[in-house]
């Protein structure tokens, strides 16, 4: 259900340019931000003769609707310092491992402190090692796991790809 919405994708850029910013080679609006949403970023949302929707950085959810299927175990919701360094399905196999982890091991007193946990786990995962590289792990990271379907510790399979 994941698609990025980076400044150098054509609808994001041509919102950014007629709001009289500018991508650089390096993907950043106005050589700031390397991405196109978000809700803060008030800089970037200054000019009054356009809606909030047509500015440089527009909250604007992309707003999908599915049905769900028997095989869904869960959603993550997560900010770019998360999908910056994983890709979507390197997310979905890291939380579905660690899920099934949790409740084979029962560490966990609760299903709302495995959850916290593997949380915690993928940001601590997506740290970068140093600050000597180009930026990557090194981002703001916030994740939350919407649990669609109890884990099950049996599953032998990672689940399906999103």
């Amino acid at each position: 259900m994941s698609e990025d919405h980076k400044p150098t994708d054509e609808p994001e850029l041509s919102r950014i340019q007629r709001a009289g910013g500018h991508v650089g080679a390096d993907g950043r609006v106005n050589g700031g931000l390397n991405l196109s949403r978000a809700i803060g970023d008030h800089f970037y949302k200054e000019n009054s003769e356009l809606s909030l929707e047509e500015q440089m950085i527009t909250a604007l959810p992309d707003v999908q609707s599915r049905s769900l299927q028997t095989e869904d175990e869960f959603v993550v919701l997560a900010c770019d310092g998360i999908w910056n360094t994983k890709s979507s399905q390197e997310v979905v196999d890291f939380v579905g491992q660690k899920l099934r982890e949790g409740v084979r091991e029962r560490e966990m007193q609760s299903l709302g402190a495995l959850l916290e946990t593997v949380c915690e786990e993928l940001c601590d995962d997506c740290l970068a090692a140093d600050t000597d590289n180009d930026g990557t792990g090194c981002d703001n990271m916030t994740a939350t796991i919407v649990l669609l379907s109890p884990p099950s510790p049996s599953l032998p399979s990672l689940p399906p790809p999103i």
